[in-house]
């Protein structure tokens, strides 16, 4: 036994039948393996994590593309339902401005239906927002206007799946406003 300049220990075997004997019993021991047959199973080993990654990402892909398109939808119909808040304020601020000739409940409704016509995201549907004015068209200074406004939200996809489920999804809005 020798000693190495960095103080580990080494065995040094001089005869090739003892040294061939010792990788013979540590092969079978299981201390060491053979190259060439580890490096194949390595190849089968990622050529088989290659597979299995493609099975993993074809049964997350339809969760992930169903999220992301919830994501959209619910966005979609956020931002529809703002647009119906807005379209009752307009059409509340066109009723209650000091003008001559008040204007009535069908002036109102056109300017509802304008800005809806405009700025709503229908996915081609025909549902358009109906409008009611029940009270306070011509009325006196400092006397409330009411325009509320209710739109049937369609969806694209999953509005669609949820409407046949639990009954359209409808959106309102009022707003009230005092006279100038």
């Amino acid at each position: 036994m020798k000693r190495d300049s960095d103080s580990r220990v080494s065995v040094d075997i001089e005869h090739s039948s003892l040294r061939a004997s010792l990788i013979d019993a540590i092969r079978r021991v299981g201390l060491c393996e053979d190259v060439p047959a580890a490096s194949r199973r390595r190849r089968r080993s990622s050529r088989a994590q290659r597979g299995v990654a493609a099975v993993e990402f074809a049964i997350v892909l339809p969760l992930l593309l169903l999220v992301l398109f919830g994501i959209v939808e619910f966005g979609v119909a956020l931002y529809d339902k703002a647009m119906i808040t807005n379209a009752s304020r307009e059409g509340a601020r066109a009723g209650v401005v000091l003008r001559t000739p008040k204007p009535g409940a069908q002036d109102i409704t056109n300017v509802v239906l304008a800005y809806s016509r405009n700025y709503l995201i229908t996915f081609g549907s025909s549902n358009t927002p109906t409008v009611s004015v029940p009270s306070g068209i011509g009325g006196t200074f400092g006397t409330p206007l009411t325009v509320t406004v209710s739109y049937q939200y369609a969806g694209l996809g999953l509005g669609a799946m949820l409407s046949a489920f639990t009954g359209p999804i409808v959106m309102t809005a009022t707003t009230i406003m005092n006279n100038e």
